[in-house]
């Protein structure tokens, strides 16, 4: 079964946010963050378990973004994977909790 991939719009900012942080760092770094990420969320939309569970249930799932501290946590549904947060992994550790 072939689930819907959807962000929610605070971890749509959030990824907007991260990829403009690191474009000022250096140029480049920004679009590099960018496809990494973005490389993330293709892996989850194609294999949803692949990410480790860190919800009761395994609804709640987050995946590692090297090189960069970074994660994308979501929620599958039987119908979607809801991405919840682009979160650093050392900044304001569960902030997103109740997003879902």
């Amino acid at each position: 079964m072939t689930r819907e991939l959807r962000s929610i719009l605070p971890a749509s900012e959030e990824f907007t946010e991260a990829v403009h942080w690191y474009e000022e760092r250096r140029s480049g770094l920004g679009a590099e963050f960018f496809d990494a990420v973005s490389a993330t969320m293709a892996l989850i939309a194609e294999r949803p378990e692949v990410g480790t569970a860190i919800g009761a249930g395994g609804s709640i799932r987050r995946m590692l973004v090297g090189p960069f501290p970074y994660q994308v946590v979501y929620h599958l549904t039987r119908t979607e994977i809801v991405i919840v947060a682009v979160a650093h992994l050392k900044r304001r550790p569960n902030y997103w909790k109740g997003r879902q």
